[in-house]
């Protein structure tokens, strides 16, 4: 199994808790970050500029993507603009379609000719990523998010679709494609078989990255020990009985407990 520092993905932190953004930043295997209001929304964020102001102090010199609001093209596009001047390492997060479904494309093209950074998220299909593809070819560095845990979730496989995505966007040597929404550690190493560039890791799978490469035999010991542990904290009981056989007078064999002394 590869080490970290051997693979080939780059992985990029997900989420929106300051603390975790300044701890993660002084990794050497974390290379960037992304957010989202949803994320940002569970985490507390009062202010979404202030908020944005912290994670740039924070990380100055790493990638880092925030989302536009708006669900209009016009106001999205204003946003896209306003976002992309905070800081050179800004990334900026459009949504691959509005609520009602009308696909952004001419505004990733003409933001990404534009020179800003984008970053397209929500992708779930290949056409969606064939479309993407086209508005981005030529334009500034851009990212190309299909939430791969997503797709799993329906009960497809996001590996060969993941890796049909990473053939598309060959002809874009300035697109990234990224594995995002991950659900287990193991994601990680999909995202490589796959060729994927990054893979947003949440801290709830960041926290598993010491199992990487653990003895099997150890940990199964470890699970046993846990399961006896918990049950001797938790004062749980159990009664053992005996089985004593008797011969009824059609001959049938039954069987009684008898509690043991």
């Amino acid at each position: 199994m590869k080490s970290l520092s051997q693979l080939a993905v780059k992985i990029y932190g997900d989420g929106a808790d300051l603390a975790s953004i300044q701890k993660l930043s002084r990794h050497p295997f974390i290379k960037g970050f992304t957010t989202n209001p949803t994320l940002m929304r569970k985490a507390g964020v009062p202010d979404y500029e202030e908020f944005a102001a912290q994670v740039l102090k924070l990380v100055p010199d790493l990638p880092v993507s925030f989302e536009v609001l708006a669900d209009d093209e016009e106001t999205m596009e204003s946003q896209a603009r306003y976002i992309a001047a905070w800081s050179a390492n800004v990334y900026v997060k459009i949504p691959v379609t509005n609520t009602r479904r009308v696909p952004m494309y001419p505004l990733i093209h003409r933001l990404s000719q534009d020179g800003i950074q984008i970053n397209v998220t929500a992708l779930l299909t290949l056409e969606q990523v064939r479309e993407v593809s086209k508005a981005l070819r030529g334009g500034a560095p851009s990212n190309v998010s299909i939430f791969a845990g997503r797709i799993a979730d329906t009960g497809r496989d996001p590996v060969p679709v993941m890796a049909e995505a990473v053939a598309i966007l060959r002809e874009n040597p300035q697109s990234e494609l990224i594995w995002a929404s991950p659900r287990e550690l193991l994601n990680i190493y999909h995202a490589e078989q796959s060729g994927c560039h990054i893979i947003t890791v949440t801290n709830d799978v960041l926290r598993k990255l010491h199992l990487i490469g653990k003895d099997l035999s150890d940990y199964s010991l470890e699970t046993v020990k846990m399961f006896y542990d918990d049950g001797v904290k938790s004062g749980y009981a159990l009664e053992p009985v005996k089985l004593v056989a008797e011969t009824t007078g059609c001959g049938i064999i039954a069987a009684k407990k008898r509690a043991t002394s």
